[in-house]
Order: structure tokens, then sequence, then C-alpha cells
């Protein structure tokens, strides 16, 4: 694995398997996600010096999308909200529907998964935002929308699955509208020393075996995406901290009576991912995997 995991093109055999093993991942998983964890697929906001209760994950999990917000610059200034929203991997829709009620914006979500897309439609319509939000599947790298369509551009941990990070961000600024605001919350791996070309083997070897479960390309650091967005203007930071107590409470989900069964009947691919969570704990707590937040504005 090297640090530079952007030059896979979306068009090769490689990178059509690795589509085909990301829907495939979530056609059996986002079910079992929804049975425990509920409608957000992503990590939850911690205080650090606190202790976390079970009951608290779901707000977390609500505090990583008030927090990214309020990162970038999104006030409720009801002159200064988004209006137009694009949710790159949207998962079954948790985001876009949270983001349409708090904004009263029209969002649009986009994922490889036909079950992710279904679900998500599903929801919007029993909650009564079927005209506000809707999901198709589609390719991150060949977005079906015009240039300049959205105020806003989430990328919700969906960053990790992309196989060519420049093209990634390219396509986040080219459906950004003039003045939009893209946000974008990853899993990275850690910055390279000044002295370093590569990352050591064993933490190769550790990031691997991730992406084998979980159908990842290579990993980039927080860096390289400040490289390919340097002309915008961006801020980034690492949150790895505030996500610590994440995987150990997705573990000990899992591992519930209502978990057990869920994971049994989700399929092979659900169940690889599972073994292979403690692997995310390890590389948090080796600081070889970083949770970094990345937010730019396109220019006027």
């Amino acid at each position: 694995m090297t640090t530079h995991g952007e030059t896979a093109a979306t068009s090769t055999p490689d990178a059509r398997a690795l589509q085909e093993g990301i829907a495939e991942f979530y056609d059996q998983s986002s079910g079992l996600w929804e049975d425990i964890w509920g409608d957000h697929m992503h990590h939850g906001f911690y205080d650090p010096n606190s202790n976390v209760s079970g009951s608290d994950h779901p707000a977390a999990q609500i505090r990583m999308i008030e927090e990214s917000l309020r990162f970038a610059g999104i006030t409720d200034d009801p002159a200064k909200q988004p209006k137009t929203i694009v949710d790159v991997g949207c998962g079954i829709g948790g985001s876009s529907r949270y983001l349409a009620r708090k904004f009263g914006a029209e969002c649009q979500g986009i994922t490889l998964s036909p079950v992710q897309a279904g679900r998500a439609n599903v929801l919007a319509k029993d909650e009564g935002l079927a005209d506000k939000v809707s999901f198709q599947v589609a390719d991150a790298l060949k977005q079906p929308f015009p240039d300049g369509q959205f105020d806003l551009v989430w990328c919700m941990e969906s960053g990790e699955h992309m196989p060519d990070k420049a093209k990634f961000v390219n396509e986040l600024a080219r459906v950004a509208a003039p003045g939009g605001t893209i946000i974008i919350v990853t899993w990275c791996h850690r910055d390279l020393g000044p002295s370093e070309e590569d990352l050591e083997p064993w933490e190769k070897k550790l990031l691997n075996r991730i992406c084998n479960a979980y159908y990842l390309p290579e990993w980039c650091s927080t860096s390289n995406y400040v490289k390919l967005l340097q002309s915008l203007s961006l801020q980034a930071a690492d949150w790895s901290e505030r996500v610590a107590p994440f995987w150990p409470a997705v573990i000990r989900s899992a591992f519930t009576w209502k978990g057990f069964i869920s994971l049994l009947r989700s399929g092979l691919k659900a169940i690889k991912g599972a073994l292979v969570m403690p692997l995310m704990i390890q590389g948090y707590q080796k600081g070889v995997i970083k949770f970094a937040i990345i937010t730019c504005r396109k220019p006027e």
C-alpha cells in the first residue's frame, strides 16, 4: 500500500470489482446495521473525558452531524442555510433526512447499493419527506448532476471507498454551487513524517486486512486530501479522539443475542466485516488510523 490511492480509474476491471463488492457488502449489511444501530451509518462524536453509556451512541451520531456543520461554519442563520444538498454515499439516508428537516432543504442521496437506495426512499416516504429527499444508485465519481447544483456537498464516511481521490474531490467541487460548502468526514491513515516514503510494513498489513473486509481501495492521509483541495478555502482537523468509543460499542452490540442473530442472517460479507472490527480499534490505538474532517468552500 502506498499513500497515493488516487490513480485507479472507475472503468478498470479492478475498479468495477470494487464497486460491485461495495454494493454487495452494503446490500447485505445495511439491514443488520439499521436493526442494531438505526438509520445513521457513521461514527458518533464523543467527549473524550466523559463516561459513555450505551444509550449515548445514537445521540453521539447526531452530534457528529451537528459538529461537522459547526466546523464548516454552517449556522442556524436562515439566510445562510443550504437549500440544496447532495449526500454522497448516503447509506439508508439518515443524514439526508436529518439535514432536510433541519434546513427545510431539498436533498438527493447517491449510493452504489440498490438495497440502501430502496430502503432510504421507503423511510423518506414513511417520514413524510418524499417531497424533500430522494435516493438513487449512482457512482460518486460520475455523479448524475449538473455543475454547480448544490449549496452543501455532504460526504459522511464515504471517501474511504473511493479508488480515485483526485477524481472524487473534483467531482464534489463540480457539483457544488459557487459559494457552496463541501464537508468530507473520512477514515485516513496517519500523515507520513518528513523522512518517510511509506507506512511501516505492519501498518500496511493491518490496513490491508481492513480493506479486504470492507471493500476499500488504498488509504490516503489527511494531508493528501489537503493537497487535492488546496485551491479552495480549506480547513481540516483530526477527530480520532472524538470517535474512540465508537468501535468498542459496535463490537459489544454485535455480540448481543439480537446482534448475533442479525449478523447470521446478513450473510458472509457482513460476518467478515464484523470479524475485523477489532482491527479498527487497534489501528486507532496505535495511531495508524485517523478520523478526519476536511471542509472547504467553493469560490463565488
